[in-house]
């Protein structure tokens, strides 16, 4: 995302377009109709966000939320904070998120799309204006919505299950909302200015690390690797006025996920999860885990770069560096060093494969050979990939510009390309939504019957499985599996549920 890296300066506001002092081709009178087709071709992906929030309409709870429900109704949201905490796995952070859209059942999974959807939007938007101010890159108005609507659908459609990616709430504040709400911890920096702005960056950086540490093994994870890159590698990037300060950022970072993972891993439910699994007695740096990891990596990095619909990322940051200008203005203001694209690109690179990496080392104990399949637990450093995209793009269309290419016919053609990756999200979405409306009618006709027979008294009723996208449910494969059986019964009030082979 850093792009014009050869002078980064502050302008006034973070989407001003073009003005005096500003790279060739920076003063172009058409920047009102540029601004016009950029915002235009935003309303693409902001349309397939806005279809996608509207399908919201039709999630209905289903496997673990069969469990949280009963309790939030029963014991309210710090009942369930306490149940992560002292018995199924020492994450009080998603406890607590969990607890918020389970406070109103089945309404709260319905409205988690949109506001989620609309957070994860607001808060990537914010931080690439941001990012475009710190790097000194004056654009079109319609440019930072553009990127992060387009960042925004592809991280979370472009994925193989968006189901368990969006509007399952229960993985989505663990894999999808955690990451995004890790990089919005970097807004404060960003806008900070002078000794409060730093105090205020600092505070809200070790927070947010205590946060992650009990939300998300695997984005404190992600969150570590990045740190630690810029602990290591500021000298090769930074100016030498924001250096020392980006690294003690960045440890206070640190500082605050090794709380929060300190929390969690010694939490009685973190216990009793690792006992649950047989991660007690499996060690993550054994031999045999580390290359079973390894395999299952490249098997998930195969599925990754072959889904075309990540090139949409690309597009994105290929519009953004064809009409980013620089601001020749202020360069004593400049927090990068000048030129790096390759290495900025590089250390970028190096990040997503080593957070993903580890990533997938922790959840080889818990997932086996299935982690290939949890694609749910990939979100967490899927999003620095896609940012890594668009910064390459980023990079790709500077040069371009630079060396007086004809940029017209790239510009068509990365705007087409935004165009049909959104095309190409849209028809597993559509497919989706018909999935979920077909299971939100047999899931609304049971819950009624359900709920009737209740209150006249039953205490053992039939339940028959209603599934959508792989999803967990009671009596699964052919009625083996009986969890979660035992919580759909306490949420109806019932004693028991036996296995039902057609809708009442």
């Amino acid at each position: 995302m850093a792009v014009g890296a050869s002078s980064v300066t502050t302008p006034p506001d973070p989407g001003q377009g073009p003005g005096p002092g500003r790279d060739k081709g920076d003063g172009d009178p058409r920047g009102s109709a540029t601004t016009a087709w950029t915002t235009g071709l935003a309303l693409l992906p902001l349309g397939l966000l806005a279809a996608a929030a509207y399908l919201g309409r039709y999630v209905r709870p289903s496997a673990d939320e069969w469990c949280f429900l009963p309790v939030v109704r029963d014991e309210g949201v710090s009942g369930l904070v306490g149940k992560f905490y002292f018995t199924d796995n020492g994450r009080v952070g998603n406890g607590l998120l969990v607890g918020l859209y389970a406070k109103f059942p089945v309404a709260g999974h319905q409205w988690y799309g949109l506001v989620s959807g609309a957070l994860m939007l607001g808060l990537l938007w914010a931080l690439t204006a941001l990012l475009l101010r710190r790097t000194g890159l004056g654009v079109p108005r319609g440019v930072p919505l553009l990127v992060a609507s387009m960042i925004t659908a592809v991280f979370l459609f472009a994925t193989p299950n968006t189901y368990k990616t969006f509007y399952w709430p229960a993985a989505s504040v663990s894999h999808t909302l955690a990451p995004v709400l890790a990089c919005a911890a970097a807004i404060p920096l960003l806008r900070g200015h002078g000794r409060r702005g730093r105090i205020a960056a600092l505070v809200v950086v070790l927070l947010a690390g205590v946060f992650m540490g009990t939300l998300s093994e695997e984005a404190s994870v992600v969150a570590l690797v990045v740190l630690s890159g810029v602990v290591l590698c500021a000298g090769l990037v930074l100016t030498e006025r924001v250096r020392a300060f980006a690294r003690i950022w960045a440890l206070t970072g640190m500082a605050g996920v090794a709380i929060g993972t300190l929390v969690l891993v010694t939490s009685p439910g973190s216990r009793n999860r690792r006992e649950r699994f047989g991660a007690e007695t499996t060690s993550l740096l054994a031999p045999e885990s580390l290359i079973a990891s390894l395999k299952a990596f490249v098997r998930i990095l195969e599925t990754v770069l072959t889904t075309w619909q990540y090139a949409g990322a690309v597009a994105a940051g290929v519009l953004l560096g064809l009409l980013a200008g620089r601001d020749a203005a202020r360069r004593a203001d400049r927090v990068l060093l000048p030129g790096r694209p390759l290495l900025l690109t590089g250390l970028g690179a190096a990040a997503f494969l080593v957070s993903g990496y580890l990533c997938t080392v922790i959840t080889y104990p818990v997932f086996g050979p299935r982690v290939v399949t949890a694609e749910r637990t990939w979100n967490d450093y899927l999003l620095l990939f896609v940012l890594l995209l668009v910064g390459a793009g980023a990079f790709l269309g500077r040069a371009l510009r630079q060396r007086d290419i004809r940029t017209g016919a790239v510009t068509a053609l990365a705007a087409a390309v935004c165009a049909v990756t959104v095309a190409g999200l849209a028809v597993p979405l559509y497919e989706l939504g018909h999935d979920m409306r077909v299971r939100a009618q047999k899931w609304d006709h049971q819950d009624r019957w359900l709920r009737e027979r209740a209150a006249a008294g039953a205490k053992v009723l039939p339940y028959k499985p209603v599934s959508v996208s792989a999803m967990l449910e009671p009596f699964s494969a052919n009625g083996t599996r009986i969890w979660p059986a035992g919580c759909v019964a306490d949420y109806y009030h019932l004693d028991k549920v036996t296995r039902g082979t057609r809708l009442p």
